[in-house]
């Protein structure tokens, strides 16, 4: 097969959670792990550090494997979802695996994968753990895709596990209170690994203080600290991730990170990484910014920062998932923009005229459009050089400005 037609075989023959949703989401590790035994164990022969957590965990990631590159690592960063090509998951030291061997894995693995009914995330996690092993990477980021405690990734053994913070998201697997949520993210704490929490959390502290004691395991919370570190990415909640990501690092062991090795790391991770889509300024007059948060939190603290910028007018291209829950983020967005009411282009895209219906009930007034392309060229059209245009709501919205 091709590369394409690789791709195409990997998204549309197996169940992505992405697209699809619910009918993509697997109860248990039987998959992940009779792939990983199929492959030789790829996950033991690495060191890695484990990232979950609702909002942050992206950004925390390539935090953390920047300042590690900066020490002079071989680093491998696993990350999902992708926001323009697939490859983008998969990285050493920022640079994203090449086709051909994503080629190779799904020729050589094709007939085990169909026969397991291996899932689009699970070949993609053992795609990735078997690339970093034969690339002999001294250790790797794993970000966690939903949840934790049956997460495909959650096979690892690693260095030190990390949750940012807790928020009501993919409530539908992962339970309906914070708490609940909570219990599914530690499953990723292990015995005797420490554990870092990047956000002290009333309401979840016990959770995670319960389970390391149980695990044995050392626990920390990031937010107890103070630093003055910058970094290259812009968004004022990266402060938070600032935080976490420092405290992480300086649980590794047998790594030697110095302090210039931190704010080098911190000052540089767009150009080590090749990160995306996090307050991303794509143009100047009007200033065009586009940003992946979509839960309550995350849009919380990226609509608080829009509405400190400077500008005559505001025009917000938006589109969401279906299972959103329209009345916890309609209500966070600004009622003094022009709206452009959009449909991210997957099958579990919400229709815009349906996002238009529900907005107007809370004064969010503008006008639909079939596509995210379409709603963004109208949008640049109406924008004067002072204006500021915001794309989000969905990954998938910024993925398809992108």
């Amino acid at each position: 097969m091709t590369y394409q037609e690789t791709l195409d075989w990997m998204f549309t023959q197996l169940p992505m959670y992405q697209r699809q949703g619910k009918t993509a989401f697997k109860k248990d590790l039987t998959n992940i792990q009779a792939l990983s035994n199929e492959l030789g164990n790829p996950e033991k022969m690495f060191k890695s550090v484990h990232v979950g957590g609702t909002n942050g965990k992206g950004s925390t990631s390539h935090m953390i494997a920047s300042v590690l590159q900066e020490a002079g690592y071989k680093v491998g960063l696993y990350t999902s979802p992708h926001l323009k090509n697939f490859t983008e998951r998969i990285r050493i030291n920022g640079i994203e695996i090449p086709d051909e061997n994503i080629v190779a894995f799904i020729s050589e693995n094709k007939e085990f994968l169909e026969k397991q009914k291996v899932s689009f995330f699970e070949m993609t996690v053992g795609m990735a753990f078997d690339y970093f092993v034969n690339q002999k990477v001294d250790i790797a980021i794993i970000e966690v895709g939903l949840g934790g405690r049956l997460d495909s990734t959650n096979i690892i053994t690693p260095e030190v596990s990390v949750i940012t913070n807790i928020g009501l998201d993919h409530t539908q697997f992962l339970g309906e209170t914070l708490p609940e949520i909570a219990y599914e993210k530690a499953g990723i704490i292990k015995n005797g690994i420490p554990v870092i929490i990047g956000e002290k959390q009333e309401e979840v502290k016990q959770v995670f203080l319960t389970k390391a004691k149980g695990c044995n395991s050392e626990i920390l919370f990031a937010s107890d600290e103070e630093d003055d570190y910058k970094t290259d990415l812009l968004g004022d909640y990266q402060s938070k991730n600032i935080l976490t990501a420092i405290k992480t690092v300086k649980q590794l062991k047998d790594f030697n990170v110095l302090e210039k090795h931190i704010e080098k790391g911190l000052l540089n991770v767009v150009k080590n990484t090749n990160l995306k889509g996090r307050w991303q300024i794509l143009e100047e007059e009007p200033k065009v910014i586009c940003d992946t948060a979509h839960n309550k939190e995350g849009l919380n603290y990226t609509l608080k920062q829009l509405q400190n910028e400077k500008y005559e007018n505001l025009h917000i291209v938006l589109g969401v998932v279906s299972d959103k829950k329209l009345n916890e983020v309609l209500p966070l967005f600004p009622k003094n923009a022009t709206y452009y009411f959009c449909k991210p282009d997957i099958v579990r895209g919400l229709s815009e005229k349906k996002l238009k219906k529900q907005a107007n009930e809370y004064n969010l007034i503008g006008e639909s459009f079939v596509s995210v392309s379409q709603a963004f060229e109208v949008a640049k059209l109406n924008a004067g050089s002072q204006d500021v245009i915001y794309i989000g709501g969905s990954t998938f919205v910024v993925a398809q400005v992108l």
